[in-house]
């Protein structure tokens, strides 16, 4: 097998991946591509790994490596995404810029949160 077949389709899941990443706008669609693009490299490891004829694999196994950290990776961004929906009620990238906390003037002191809750 030519090693350009592999080679050219993993270009085209990476083009389509990086596109996702870049124009998408909902986090879980970014987190997609973001897959997409995890697995062009897994096939171009595999496909190297096969046309080199690497007697330890190691395409293989960095595959494998690269499979556990794309699964924790989706783990972990999946939570991010349901709680910051939760929190906000969208999952829009663009609105997500306005994270960042309130300065120590506008927040509430101690004294003011146990008043609150009493």
């Amino acid at each position: 097998m030519h090693l350009a077949y592999p080679a050219v389709l993993a270009v085209l899941l990476f083009s389509v991946g990086l596109y996702g990443v870049l124009a998408r706008r909902n986090a879980i669609l970014v987190l997609m591509s973001v897959e997409l693009m995890l697995n062009a490299v897994n096939l171009n490891l595999v496909a190297f790994d096969v046309w080199l004829h690497d007697t330890l694999h190691a395409g293989q196994a960095l595959t494998l490596f690269t499979i556990a950290i794309a699964a924790a990776e989706i783990g972990i961004g999946l939570a991010i995404v349901l709680m910051v929906y939760r929190n906000r009620g969208t999952s829009d990238v663009d609105r997500l810029r306005d994270t960042k906390e309130a300065p120590a003037a506008e927040q509430p002191s101690a004294d003011e949160k146990a008043e609150a809750t009493a």
